[in-house]
C-alpha cells in the first residue's frame, strides 16, 4: 500500500565509513503527516546501529523542528547526515522567520494561535526542548525570509 505523504527521504550511505545523509521535505499546516520525517530519522539512526539514548535525543530534536516547520512555515527541509563521530540536522524554512530569537528561547513563550493549541502544539518549548537534547544547536532567522536551525549530537563519547 502506498502512503499519502509530504515527506520524500533522500538517503546515499557509504559503508566504509559509515556516512549517511538524507532530506526530509516538510509541508506546512500537514499535521496528517506531522512527526513522520523525525519518527524515519529514528528508524534509519536505529538501522545504523546508532545507541539508543542518542536515538531518543535526535528523535525529540527532530520532531520539535519539525513541528516548528509545520505550524509556522508554508514548507521546508530538514537535512541530515550521520558520521561515526556526529549526528548533524539542518532544518530550513520558508517561513516568517523568528523576530527574537532569545525571547523564543524562553520556555513556556510561545505565538502560536490559538488554534494550534487547540490541538495540544504551541507549548512554547519547542526551541528549549531542542537546546536541551543536543550538543551543540544555532538558529539564524531574519523576519520574512525564514529560518535555519542546526544542531548537533555527538556520537562518540569523550
Amino acid at each position: 500500500m502506498e502512503k499519502d505523504c509530504e515527506v520524500e527521504v533522500v538517503m546515499m550511505y557509504d559503508k566504509f565509513e559509515k556516512n549517511v545523509e538524507g532530506v526530509f521535505f516538510l509541508k506546512g499546516k500537514d499535521f496528517t503527516n506531522a512527526g513522520t520525517a523525525s519518527s524515519e530519522l529514528k528508524t534509519i539512526l536505529g538501522e545504523i546501529g546508532i545507541n539508543q539514548s542518542i536515538i531518543r535525543r535526535a528523535a525529540i530534536a527532530a520532531f520539535e523542528a519539525e513541528m516548528n516547520v509545520i505550524i509556522y512555515t508554508p514548507a521546508g527541509m530538514m537535512h541530515y547526515s550521520v558520521t561515526p563521530e556526529i549526528l548533524k540536522v539542518v532544518v530550513e524554512d520558508m517561513g516568517p522567520g523568528i523576530e527574537d530569537i532569545e525571547l523564543a528561547m524562553t520556555e513556556g513563550y510561545s505565538t502560536a494561535p490559538d488554534y494550534i493549541r487547540e490541538m495540544g502544539f504551541g507549548s512554547g518549548m519547542g526551541l528549549p526542548n531542542i537546546k536541551k537534547n543536543t550538543d551543540e544547536m544555532k538558529i539564524t532567522s531574519s523576519p520574512g525570509e525564514g529560518t535555519t536551525l542546526e544542531f548537533v549530537i555527538n556520537l562518540k563519547k569523550e
